[in-house]
């Protein structure tokens, strides 16, 4: 089967491209608006770009309606969020805070998180998090055209923090941290079934 992405309707392309890039880390995106209110969302167009400096890129498509969805309204007035890993524990709360709730309702109360100011930004930490990643605005490219617009944000990471009992030896323990990825549809999976490959050695 071939298809050419030009002729797909829009949902057609987004679902193929979404079950082919698999799986996707799930960024729980926490922002802070205008009005100081939290903002809390989940983001599966998320990988990191570069390392020095620290930067991830982050996809947020615009609402139906040609808007902007609240993540990107804050992001653009506070020049910063947070990206906080979602663990399997997390999943239903992750789930709930992706409903479309008007700018002023706050995620975190809504669905029971609770936040903690950042060491560098504006925008709150989700404590519950195993690992939460302050970034600090440095670009946002815009494609397509509205309604189905997306912005692409990069953000420079400022600051990590990595709960102690994911650390071990100087490394992350990814034998204990249970996050979670994004599949197509309405499917998710898990990260607990890993196997080790050493690299192949330098040619020559």
């Amino acid at each position: 089967m071939e298809f050419d992405p030009a002729s797909l309707e829009w949902k057609d392309a987004h679902e193929i491209l979404v079950g082919a890039v698999l799986p996707r880390p799930i960024a729980f995106v926490s922002t802070v608006g205008a009005d100081g209110v939290y903002n809390l969302a989940p983001f599966s167009f998320c990988t990191p770009i570069a390392v020095q400096p620290p930067i991830i890129g982050l996809g947020i498509g615009w609402k139906r309606d040609g808007q902007k969805k609240d993540t990107l309204v804050n992001i653009e007035f506070a020049k910063d969020f947070v990206i906080n890993l979602v663990e399997e524990a997390l999943a239903e709360v992750m789930n709930q805070a992706s409903k479309d709730y008007p700018s002023y309702v706050d995620e975190f109360k809504e669905v029971g998180l609770t936040p903690v100011k950042g060491d560098r930004v504006r925008s709150p930490m989700v404590q519950e998090s195993p690992i939460n990643l302050e970034c600090r605005l440095k670009q946002i490219i815009e494609f397509g055209q509205p309604p189905r617009r997306t912005s692409f944000v990069m953000g420079e990471v400022v600051r990590i923090h990595i709960k102690d009992e994911f650390w071990k030896k100087g490394s992350l323990d990814f034998t204990k941290i249970k996050v979670i990825g994004r599949l197509g549809e309405d499917l998710y999976c898990r990260t607990t079934d890993i196997f080790e490959m050493k690299r192949p050695e330098v040619w020559g």
